[in-house]
C-alpha cells in the first residue's frame, strides 16, 4: 500500500532513501495530520508529552511495549496477568495506559527480545557479551515485528498482546548455535554474562500465536534458526 510516512528518529541517516519525512519529536504538532495512523515505539524514558500532538488527529495508535510487563512469569500468552512489582514494568504499563486512554483506537504489542541485522546474539557473541545461562528467552525478528505493526495499524483489533516467534530457547542454546554458525569460540558467558544483560535475566517463554492469528500473520522467521542466518547474510551483503 502507498502511504505518506513521517518518522522521528535519533539516527536520520538510517532512514535515508526510504522516502519518509523526518521530524524531531518537538515538531510533531506541525507534522501530525488528521486521520493519521501512528506507530509509537519510544520507550518511557524518552521525550515527554508525545501523545498530546496526536490527541485531535490520530485515529489509530499501535504502541510497542515489552514483555517486561509480565514480571517473573515463566510462561506468557495473551491471558497472562501483568506484574507491576518492578519499576521497569510499572513504567511500561503507565505508558500503555496513557496510550490506551487516548481518543483513538489502540493496539498494544509487547515484543519479546528483538533481533535482526546488526542486533542480537549473533552480534554480542563476537564481543564476548553473550550469556551461557539455562534461562529461556523468546525472540522476534525485526521484520516479523514490522509485519505485526503494519497489520495492526490497518486492523481494528484492540487490546494488548505478546509478540514472539515459535521457538523460545535457552541463552546457552542460541549462543552455541551462533558460535557454530560464525565459527567462533564460545567464551565467558554464564551467569556473569546474564548479569551484564539484565533485561534478559528472566526465564520466560512467550506464546505470540494469538495476535498472529488475529492479524492473519505468517512469520517469515518462525525460529532463530532461520532468522539469524538471514540476518548475518543480509548484514554482510549490505542489504
Amino acid at each position: 500500500m502507498g502511504a505518506r510516512v513521517t518518522a522521528t528518529t535519533r539516527h536520520p541517516q538510517r532512514l535515508e532513501g526510504l522516502g519518509a519525512e523526518i521530524a524531531g519529536t518537538g515538531d510533531l504538532a506541525r507534522c501530525v495530520r488528521p486521520g493519521m495512523m501512528v506507530l509509537h515505539s519510544i520507550p518511557p524514558d524518552g521525550p515527554v508529552d508525545l501523545l498530546e500532538p496526536l490527541r485531535d488527529k490520530a485515529r489509530r495508535v499501535v504502541y510497542l511495549s515489552s514483555t517486561a510487563v509480565y514480571g517473573a512469569a515463566s510462561v506468557v500468552d495473551e491471558s497472562t496477568v501483568v506484574d507491576e512489582t518492578s519499576e521497569r514494568a510499572r513504567l511500561r504499563l503507565d505508558a500503555e495506559r496513557a496510550v490506551a486512554a487516548g481518543p483513538w483506537s489502540t493496539l498494544i504489542l509487547r515484543p519479546a527480545a528483538i533481533y535482526g541485522p546488526g542486533r542480537g546474539v549473533q552480534e554480542s557473541i563476537l564481543r564476548g557479551e553473550h550469556s551461557l545461562s539455562d534461562r529461556y528467552v523468546s525472540r522476534i525478528h525485526v521484520d516479523d515485528l514490522a509485519a505485526h505493526v503494519e497489520a495492526g495499524l490497518l486492523s481494528s483489533i484492540c487490546g494488548a498482546y505478546p509478540v514472539a516467534d515459535e521457538e523460545p530457547c535457552t541463552s546457552r542454546e542460541i549462543a552455541e548455535y551462533c558460535a557454530r554458525l560464525l565459527d567462533v569460540p564460545v567464551t565467558g558467558g554464564g551467569e556473569k554474562g546474564t548479569d551484564r544483560m539484565p533485561r534478559f535475566a528472566n526465564n520466560r517463554r512467550v506464546d505470540g500465536s494469538a495476535i498472529r492469528r488475529a492479524l492473519g500473520i505468517t512469520l517469515t522467521y518462525p525460529s532463530y534458526r532461520v532468522g539469524i542466518p538471514a540476518s548475518v547474510g543480509r548484514l554482510h551483503s549490505g542489504g
